[in-house]
């Protein structure tokens, strides 16, 4: 019995000591290259995509950009794995960018976009793929490789529209997120088989915004970033007109939460924010007609005031949000910041742009509502500021959590331009619930 007793203790030691010691393990340090860039400073690996079809099989998209790409190139690339991860197929080249695959009825998508939104389709799990097919024409569109919703017989995700041209710098304050729906037995390589929602650009959301950018009492900017050419914090630092990019879309299903629609006709859109800020993102909501039309707005909160920015660990980042069913937890997958308030001239040499840009430290968190978060853990950790791991998206194997991530090692060029795609598991992710 004693022996038993010493026993159970050595193993609370064991399992406490990373607390104990005031280190923490990440969940998912090893990786797999899906990817490695063979020009690390002049090919940079970007948008990682996953998808898990019924049959167990994965897929993986990427894109890749950089001066070492040349005019006419194919930048996409899709990858299979049937072993869960551990080897990689690549399987076809595509000629867009900012990407994600997705299944739809029988059918395996990728949709992104080269200025105008395009979309290929396979039939038989990956192995071959139709030709390119435009759904818009003449515009410009922004994205990431952000979730996708299913919900009425119909697949819901957001693309990012540029529908002015004022600013002269990063244009994110003149995105318009775009939520679009298609119905999941319809052949989505036609226009006609998507609907899309009305448009509300970051710059529409606070009036004169413009003129007076300033939100009192928020310290919304953070940093100086006047209309239209932003502002030099420091030399080589750039504070681009704020805006919001890379959103994700979110329906709440509890009949408890103060937004729940019970006609299930209210989609939320989570927004990375730019605003020089951290630990925030950016909110809108798109509303369902009789009629079948899609109108996006501000939501509200019970004082009948406007809500835009919502708390959100690593909001000011590319981010993703995932809904496990069996445990009606949003899952969140984003950067950690640990030195935002760091002065910006005193930043280290490595470190990409702003103080609030940090790359190398992912993190994973649980909420059941979208607002109160609980951290359940770091997934991956570069060992320098250059050696990112985000911008990574994640899908539900089983019992585990499969995440692609926009990678570097110590030859990539900067934070900013990996030159890795690595594919990570958390295990058992379910039992990080508390």
């Amino acid at each position: 019995m004693m022996k038993n007793v010493y026993m159970l203790f050595a193993e609370m030691v064991v399992f406490l000591l990373p607390v104990l010691s005031g280190a923490v393990t990440p969940l998912a340090q090893d990786y797999v290259v899906v990817y490695e860039s063979p020009d690390p400073l002049g090919i940079y690996c970007y948008t990682p995509g996953l998808a898990v079809l019924p049959g167990g099989r994965l897929v993986a998209t990427i894109d890749r950009g950089g001066p070492g790409i040349k005019k006419g190139d194919l930048r996409g690339k899709v990858f299979t794995s049937d072993d869960g991860g551990k080897t990689w197929i690549h399987r076809v080249d595509f000629p867009f960018q900012h990407a994600r695959p997705f299944v739809a009825g029988k059918s395996l998508y990728v949709l992104g976009q080269s200025g105008d939104l395009i979309i290929i389709r396979s039939d038989d799990n990956g192995m071959t793929w139709s030709q390119s097919s435009n759904l818009s024409s003449n515009q410009h569109w922004h994205q990431s490789a952000c979730n996708v919703h299913y919900a009425n017989d119909c697949i819901y995700l957001v693309m990012e529209r540029r529908i002015t041209n004022d600013i002269k710098s990063w244009p994110v304050g003149e995105l318009a997120p775009v939520l679009i729906r298609g119905k999941t037995g319809e052949d989505l390589t036609k226009r006609e088989n998507w609907t899309f929602a009305s448009e509300l650009s970051f710059r529409n959301t606070i009036p004169n915004i413009e003129k007076d950018p300033a939100i009192d009492f928020f310290g919304v900017p953070f940093f100086s970033s006047e209309y239209p050419r932003g502002s030099m914090p420091a030399p080589k630092r750039n504070s681009a007109p704020i805006g919001w990019l890379e959103t994700n879309v979110v329906q709440f299903r509890d009949p408890n939460h103060i937004w729940f629609d019970p006609k299930g006709k209210t989609f939320h859109l989570w927004a990375r924010t730019h605003t020089g800020g951290t630990g925030y993102a950016a909110i809108a909501k798109v509303v369902e007609g009789d009629d079948g039309t899609m109108k996006t707005m501000l939501e509200t909160v019970p004082s009948g005031k406007k809500m835009l920015f919502v708390p959100c660990p690593g909001g000011q980042m590319r981010f993703h949000v995932l809904y496990d069913e069996q445990t009606k937890m949003f899952w969140l997958l984003s950067s950690q910041a640990t030195d935002s308030m760091t002065r910006v001239d005193r930043l280290e040499e490595e470190r990409y742009n702003l103080p609030n840009n940090e790359r190398h430290r992912l993190q994973l968190h649980f909420s059941r509502n979208m607002v109160d978060w609980q951290f359940a853990g770091i997934v991956a950790i570069g060992p320098s500021p250059k050696q990112s791991r985000h911008y990574a998206s994640m899908v539900i194997a089983g019992e585990d959590l499969l995440v692609l991530s926009r990678s570097g090692d110590a030859r990539a060029s900067c934070a900013h331009n990996g030159n890795l795609i690595t594919f990570h598991r958390v295990k058992d992710f379910r039992s990080l619930i508390y």
